[in-house]
């Protein structure tokens, strides 16, 4: 079974759409190679008050596509070297997303992008196999006890609610 995850999916509140991800395969199509990683670590990253997340500042352009629709990919440069992947989730207008930061077999957020050639190219477009990357069900059943939830990494400066919200799900079985 392999089912491409839709906009329903991801029109939903962060945090279980991010719990909902671990499991599931990331899947990037370039030319005629496919390559696919089970998501095991993702982030939450959800709304205006979200000190840790770049819309608590308002829009830009850099954060546009956060702000929806949901399903679309939210690609930004970080350190002046790496690119992150996220899939923007809830509805239209507000501004949240899940940071994808490990696959089987690759840990590490800027890792999973050079992995997967992904780059701003990607930013803004629909996860669909159309757009070349996109998530799938392939029925790998996960139990709540195999998600494990921590604070989210490197966001100190968000201040200590922010920091300390237990918004990192990983996959450990």
């Amino acid at each position: 079974m392999r089912k491409v995850l839709s906009k329903k999916f991801f029109a939903r509140p962060t945090p279980i759409v991010a719990s909902a991800l671990l499991g599931k395969y990331l899947v990037r199509r370039r030319g005629r190679k496919i390559s696919a990683g089970l998501i095991t670590e993702v982030e939450v990253y959800d709304g205006f008050r979200d000190r840790a997340s770049h819309a608590a500042r308002g829009r830009t352009m850099r954060n546009a596509p956060m702000f929806g629709p949901p399903g679309y990919w939210y690609v930004y440069f970080t350190y002046g070297m790496h690119w992150m992947l996220n899939i923007v989730t809830r509805e239209r207008g507000y501004p949240a997303a899940v940071l994808i930061r490990g696959v089987e077999g690759v840990s590490g957020p800027a890792r999973l992008t050079k992995y997967f050639a992904i780059d701003k190219k990607q930013n803004a477009r629909p996860a669909t196999r159309r757009s070349g990357l996109w998530l799938e069900d392939r029925g790998a059943r996960v139990l709540p006890r195999d998600i494990k939830k921590s604070a989210r990494v490197g966001v100190a400066y968000a201040g200590s609610y922010w920091a300390k919200r237990r918004w990192r799900f990983r996959l450990e079985r």
